[in-house]
């Protein structure tokens, strides 16, 4: 049997990277999974590589009403949720003097009022049955970077979140575990696309590598199999912690 089996669980930014690594892991487990994102096409791309343990719903994480839709889909279709992953984000690449605050507030809307609208509802569905739900931050919600200025915001926040809706479901008897994942560099699609704004992206990719002790990126795999743990029984007394995925960057 595996570690989630028949249990229900929402992914949001699923389609790839992190997300699509762990919802591919939850479905071998013994998940159904249901891929929350905005790309239509990956998502879909997503789901067949899956499976039919997977599916696709439409999700903005910035729209309430499309948190509303999402979770009330599940219910209707699967009769409970009993994981969410809250994955979805984008990063910018800029230093404080360089960020407007149109792009401050864009970022925001997704890596902080994203996670937000997702614990407030999943809590809202979860709390009968119990639940667990897992925020994706970062190192950089741990530690400063001088040219991640909105990001290590957004992460930060992610961070002390957790712990407070973790306090809130553990006072309320909900049953609801809550718990944050923070990897260092990933070697996603998202690290692509930061490595291509730089002016050496080969030599940066290296120096992001040797910035963790063990000298190399994350693979979306090995911090998905951290979001099983933290998803499964397994973690049962886990809850308002934070997991650090670093090769032991944090660790000096």
């Amino acid at each position: 049997m595996g570690r989630v089996e028949n249990k229900v669980a929402l992914v949001t930014g699923g389609a790839s990277g992190i997300g699509f690594a762990t919802a591919e892991l939850l479905a071998a487990e013994g998940a159904r999974v249901v891929i929350g994102d905005i790309d239509r096409a990956a998502a879909e791309r997503a789901v067949a590589a899956i499976g039919p343990r997977a599916s696709f719903h439409p999700l903005d994480v910035t729209r309430e009403d499309e948190w509303i839709a999402v979770t009330d889909a599940i219910l209707r279709d699967l009769g409970r949720l009993d994981i969410l992953v809250n994955n979805a984000g984008v990063v910018l690449l800029k230093d404080i003097e360089a960020t407007t605050l149109a792009e401050w507030r864009t970022l925001m809307a997704v890596n902080h009022d994203g996670v937000f609208l997702g614990c407030k509802h999943a809590v809202r569905v979860m709390k009968e049955r119990g639940g667990a739900i897992i925020n994706i931050s970062s190192v950089a919600g741990l530690i400063g970077h001088p040219a991640l200025a909105a990001y290590c915001a957004s992460k930060g926040g992610v961070r002390l979140l957790t712990k407070s809706v973790a306090l809130h479901c553990a006072r309320r008897g909900y049953g609801i575990r809550c718990n944050s994942v923070h990897p260092s560099f990933v070697d996603t699609p998202m690290l692509e696309s930061m490595l291509a704004l730089t002016d050496d992206p080969g030599k940066t990719r290296s120096g992001w590598s040797a910035a963790a002790p063990l000298g190399r990126l994350a693979q979306p795999a090995e911090v998905a199999r951290t979001i099983l743990f933290l998803a499964s029984d397994d973690s049962a007394f886990t809850t308002g912690a934070e997991i650090v995925i670093d090769g032991g960057m944090t660790a000096a």
